[in-house]
């Protein structure tokens, strides 16, 4: 499986997103329900929109544990546009 994640097994990525969805959730303020399926979602995405960022900038390469930090402020930013889209008028 040499794609988009390279040779990582999917249930890593799973569990890496759910734990970066969990932080994210944790670090963002206000209320945040959203069950397990949309935590994964959203720390998949929030890592996947930080590590090309991140690398397209110059300031980590792929697998450094700055990777794992920008994630985590990824997910934060997915969930401040989640909530800026979604609020109520």
């Amino acid at each position: 499986m040499n794609g988009l994640f390279g040779s990582t097994s999917w249930l890593y990525i799973i569990l890496v997103g759910f734990v970066v969805g969990l932080l994210g959730r944790f670090v963002m303020p206000g209320n945040n329900r959203m069950g397990c399926l949309l935590t994964i979602v959203l720390g998949i995405v929030g890592a996947l929109v930080a590590g090309w960022f991140g690398q397209y900038m110059g300031w980590y390469a792929r697998g450094e544990p700055a990777g794992f930090i920008g994630a985590i402020l990824g997910a934060i930013a997915v969930l401040a546009l989640l909530r800026l889209f979604s609020s109520k008028r």
